[in-house]
């Protein structure tokens, strides 16, 4: 078995890292906070539901793409198919309940890289995580033998057909 360099763990790790912490500042600095008062001093509704965050990676050297979902389903993509083309859109009604479903179903915390003792094991392979508040963190590779977390694999299979968040190359 080859083992990935350090270097290229390393770099998706930075990588997986920046995005949580620019989607945590995306979340505090929206204008108006979920809960705080409005124009006219009412409170602003809470979406129901929960976000998802999609990093994606192809290689260690490939195009770092990202995927934000709202819980309304609103999504914005960042070189979305590793073309360097941003992207914008919302999932329709239906696909909006599934997933919502889905990011509620009890089985995700036993799907965690840290329940699984997740550890990539593939170089160049196609490399998934899924953020979900308040710190689920869920890897999938696509590698040969490699188990797919059922639910986590769920919610990928839905974000990239429902979006543009797949690669063309």
């Amino acid at each position: 078995m080859v083992r990935p360099s350090w270097t290229r763990v390393s770099a998706l790790s930075v990588g997986v890292l920046l995005v949580t912490v620019l989607t945590g500042c995306s979340l505090l600095g929206r204008s108006g906070s979920a809960s705080g008062p409005d124009q006219q001093g009412a409170a602003t509704p809470t979406p129901v539901g929960k976000r998802v965050s999609l990093v994606q990676r192809l290689g260690g050297d490939g195009p770092l793409r990202t995927l934000d979902v709202e819980p309304t389903g609103r999504w914005q993509c960042r070189d979305c198919a590793g073309d360097g083309v941003d992207a914008t859109g919302a999932l329709n009604p239906e696909q909006t309940s599934r997933l919502q479903r889905m990011l509620d179903d009890p089985a995700l915390a036993g799907e965690t890289d840290e329940a699984r003792r997740y550890r990539q094991l593939c170089i160049g392979a196609l490399t998934s995580t899924l953020l979900i508040p308040p710190g689920l963190t869920i890897t999938i590779q696509d590698c040969p033998g490699e188990p797919e977390p059922p639910v986590a694999y769920e919610v990928l299979l839905l974000l990239t057909q429902a979006t543009p968040a797949q690669d063309k190359g």
